[in-house]
């Protein structure tokens, strides 16, 4: 049974880990950041695509830090990358299927050679899709096709949050795959076009400062425009509910702790 419980969100995050997913039904599992949370708060499609998620993994220290101030829960973060990297060692050792979706060619074929290397086990089809802001009824039907023809186990979704997600939503019943993943910039850190921050910052919890310096053009209205918002939200929620923060709370414990053993 998957490990999702009620949280301080209006989001049910998957608090366990990957080897614990079970998969008894078709699954779609996307991630939350605390930018994709700010663009849901004024998108309600968006949001309810992330809602209806059969997993939602909280991907990002936002995220994470966030849920110990709302309810004191300490949860870990999980990636789109430590996903994708799960379901490639899990579809190697029994000679799998997945599908690509999204992207341009170039990159598809950069994640193809990858593949090929590393992964030479998996069988993977890919399609890159037109690009434009919304996608035609012969598009969707030319996507949901070229999936189906290929039947794959999992199926990567890279077309960018938010509209991966709606995608995924509108589309899940036409698809023929039992997992469906919206992990956007994975394709491109697979494929080496987009360099990802060192494993040091990453542990530093510094990854996003990372992003910002390699693509601030791109990021910058990421982290330093939405960033303060999503700081607003969480601690007027945290406000609103008159619990004391969980973090100020157990500092204030370990002071009285402090001066009682002092005395």
């Amino acid at each position: 049974m998957n490990n999702i419980k009620p949280t301080g969100f209006d989001y049910n995050l998957y608090t366990g880990i990957l080897n614990d997913l079970s998969y008894t039904k078709k699954t779609v599992i996307n991630t939350i950041n605390q930018y994709s949370y700010c663009i849901a708060e004024n998108d309600p499609t968006f949001k309810k695509a992330l809602q209806d998620s059969e997993v939602l993994l909280p991907d990002g220290d936002g995220i994470v830090i966030a849920e110990r101030i709302l309810t004191g829960k300490k949860i870990k973060k999980i990636s789109g990358a430590q996903l994708h990297d799960h379901f490639l060692s899990m579809l190697a050792k029994k000679k799998g299927r997945c599908f690509y979706l999204g992207s341009s060619p170039s990159t598809l074929a950069k994640i193809k050679a990858n593949l090929d290397k590393q992964y030479p086990e998996i069988q993977a089809g890919f399609y890159s899709p037109p690009f434009k802001t919304e996608f035609t009824e012969q598009d969707n039907q030319d996507m949901i096709n070229a999936i189906n023809d290929f039947a794959p186990e999992v199926l990567f979704i890279g077309l960018t949050a938010p509209k991966q997600e709606k995608w995924s939503h509108d589309h899940k019943e036409a698809i023929n795959a039992k997992v469906i993943c919206a992990i956007g910039a994975v394709f491109d850190f697979y494929a080496g076009t987009v360099k990802r921050p060192s494993t040091m910052m990453i542990n530093m919890k510094m990854e996003w400062l990372g992003r910002l310096v390699s693509e601030p053009k791109r990021m910058w209205r990421r982290y330093l425009y939405f960033g303060p918002i999503y700081l607003y939200h969480i601690l007027k929620r945290k406000l609103d509910s008159g619990d004391p923060i969980p973090l100020l709370e157990e500092k204030k414990l370990s002071n009285e702790f402090k001066v009682r053993k002092a005395s």
